[in-house]
């Protein structure tokens, strides 16, 4: 898996992972090295200290750490995701990221405007982003799921066979940032993979890709929001190719005949009949786009570089356009107009808190009614789709469960 997929994903299923693990009753697949764990310390100190890692730094941080080899399980663990491209956007432009985002907006619009003028990133889509990998900043303030990423990464690189290279250097880069005062051990919480902070950054990204966004002489993608807007941005446009003054796309509708291929301008694409599906002009003619309709009889877009820039951010064509969708109804534009086939509509956050109500009362625990579907709302799902026969079993938090919690059975 390349390491920019694994340093999204790594946030996206820990709390499965998590879940995962408790089923195992907290089991851990054991270690693979030869070497017990403090001989390993001592055997990865020339590294540590090749890359600028004081003595008293690596003694402080790695002569306290015990591995936390619960992340063993937790890594093998992980599901393959195989939902439909309709339920993986609904689950996540979900009614309450939406509203949560517009609230963010107004809560951070100095920030926000400040972010996107220096840097020339859509404001939208940073909230987009914030709201996909942390529930904009949820984790960041609630850990219930998150770890200490240093005894995860330690024990990972002594005893992670398979990627124990990727492991190695994603540690030298956290004895790193501790060297350089951005951070101490103890303030680096994150997923079981080492994924941190507001835009989950793994250590690799916040090394190289911070920004200091407060002028405070620290990088950070905890507490304020700062600067890990500011280090986001700077990804999107240094290793996404980001274009100022461009959007992501449009829904699109195609005339009649054929579908022609390539990169063209807007204009070139209006010549051959090609026109916005909700019947707005497109504002920018002279954008290069291509056309793309990820699944057949679905929406058809007309894609830019800047959507390429956010699958720079996790390479998975329904991840991007989950986030490019989430900043769009967060702006306030409207659902899409050509429906997936097979799909259902995202419920309202009403009914998310009905169906939240109704598992409750019939025995399962979906972690309050809030309307936020988080990993206890899932596995209640799946816990009543499997008692009740529903297929497929897959946690789904979507109308037809609803419908058939309404029935009481």
């Amino acid at each position: 898996m390349p390491a920019a997929r694994m340093a999204r994903r790594a946030f996206l299923t820990s709390a499965l992972g998590t879940l995962a693990a408790s089923v195992l009753g907290g089991a851990a697949l054991a270690q693979s090295s030869r070497l017990t764990f403090p001989q390993w310390v001592e055997r990865f100190r020339p590294r540590a200290r090749a890359r600028g890692v004081s003595e008293a730094t690596y003694n402080r941080v790695m002569g306290a750490t015990k591995p936390d080899t619960a992340v063993y399980a937790l890594q093998r663990s992980q599901p393959e995701f195989r939902e439909p491209m309709w339920q993986y956007v609904n689950r996540r432009v979900s009614d309450w990221r939406i509203m949560t985002g517009k609230a963010r907006a107004v809560e951070h619009a100095a920030l926000i405007e400040r972010i996107e003028t220096q840097y020339g990133v859509d404001r939208y889509l940073m909230l987009g982003l914030w709201g996909m990998e942390s529930a904009f900043g949820d984790v960041v303030t609630s850990t219930k799921y998150m770890r200490p990423v240093i005894p995860a990464l330690a024990a990972l690189a002594w005893g992670e066979p398979r990627r124990r290279a990727y492991w190695e250097q994603e540690l030298l880069n956290a004895l790193v940032i501790i060297e350089r005062g951005w951070a101490n051990e103890s303030e680096m919480v994150g997923s079981w993979a080492g994924a941190m902070g507001h835009t989950q950054w793994m250590p690799e990204v916040w090394l190289n890709m911070g920004a200091d966004g407060n002028g405070d002489g620290r990088i950070s993608p905890f507490g304020s929001p700062d600067d890990a807007f500011a280090g986001t941005a700077q990804y999107l446009i240094k290793r996404g190719g980001y274009r100022r003054d461009e959007g992501w796309g449009y829904e699109v509708r195609l005339p009649g005949k054929g579908r022609p291929g390539g990169m063209r301008t807007i204009a070139a694409w209006q010549k051959l009949g090609v026109t916005r599906a909700n019947g707005q002009p497109f504002p920018r003619p002279e954008e290069q786009a291509r056309i793309w309709q990820p699944v057949s009889g679905g929406p058809v877009f007309l894609v830019t570089q800047n959507f390429r820039a956010v699958r720079s951010y996790n390479p998975a064509d329904s991840y991007a356009l989950a986030t490019v969708h989430l900043a769009d109804r967060i702006r306030g534009e409207g659902a899409f107009v050509q429906q997936f086939p097979g799909g259902e509509r995202i419920p309202t956050l009403e009914e998310v808190k009905e169906l939240q109500g109704l598992l409750a009362a019939q025995g399962f625990n979906p972690g309050g009614a809030d309307g936020r579907i988080g990993p206890e709302t899932v596995a209640a799902v799946r816990a009543y789709q499997t008692k009740v026969g529903m297929k497929p079993v897959d946690g789904y938090v979507g109308i037809k469960v609803l419908a058939r919690l309404r029935q009481g059975k």
